[in-house]
């Protein structure tokens, strides 16, 4: 499993229910409020505790908002692994990855509610402060392309820089997706995936 930033582990270390439903609480009101309109206050309620209990977890509403932003990406790498096992050969596995990764970002609710609505809050998040999501990424991406290594012995690459590269590229089509780079279509995807993404790791689709 991908490293949890310090924050993020230090609920998990609660009860599992109960932190979970603290995030959740969270999650459900930038949903409906944004970030900026959410109070600790209205979180505390959500999650049926007091105030002072939410600010013994965190001291900040900013730690909490890089807490719920982490484990979101650790649900979408999650759904992600889960769909990519159907898939029989691991150079087919790191394509399908690829595809979902910009095709779960491109969908996913809070991240364009905020790109939207507080893109002067969430922005920088994901770009300049954005350490913590891309190595959610990088972790996972890293540990796929080791299998493909195992699975193809001829191949020579650094695992750990591609990943950062692929979880880079993942990152900006999600916040700017217009380009050449298709993204609408995912059967286009996987052939630029196969074209560009695995001669990078030395594998050359026939």
């Amino acid at each position: 499993m991908p490293s949890v930033p310090s924050i993020l582990q230090r609920i998990l270390e609660k009860p599992r229910a109960d932190g979970e439903q603290l995030l959740e609480s969270a999650l459900s009101a930038f949903l409906d409020f944004g970030i900026k309109r959410t109070s600790m206050g209205e979180i505390a309620r959500r999650a049926g505790i007091s105030p002072a209990t939410l600010y013994r977890r965190f001291e900040s509403k900013n730690e909490l908002v890089e807490a719920v932003s982490v484990r979101e990406a650790q649900q979408l790498v999650a759904e992600i692994d889960k769909y990519t096992q159907e898939f029989g050969t691991s150079d087919e596995q790191l394509v399908e990855t690829f595809v979902a990764f910009i095709t779960a970002m491109a969908r996913n609710e809070l991240l364009r509610r905020l790109l939207r609505t507080e893109p002067d809050l969430v922005l920088p998040r994901l770009t300049t402060e954005g350490g913590p999501i891309l190595e959610v990424g990088r972790v996972y991406l890293a540990g796929k392309l080791r299998e493909l290594q195992a699975a193809n012995p001829s191949t020579d690459f650094d695992a750990d820089l591609v990943a950062e590269i692929m979880a880079r590229l993942a990152l900006s089509l999600a916040l700017t997706p217009d380009g050449i780079i298709p993204l609408g279509n995912e059967q286009a995807a996987r052939e630029f995936a196969r074209r560009t993404l695995l001669p990078m790791v030395g594998v050359h689709p026939s």
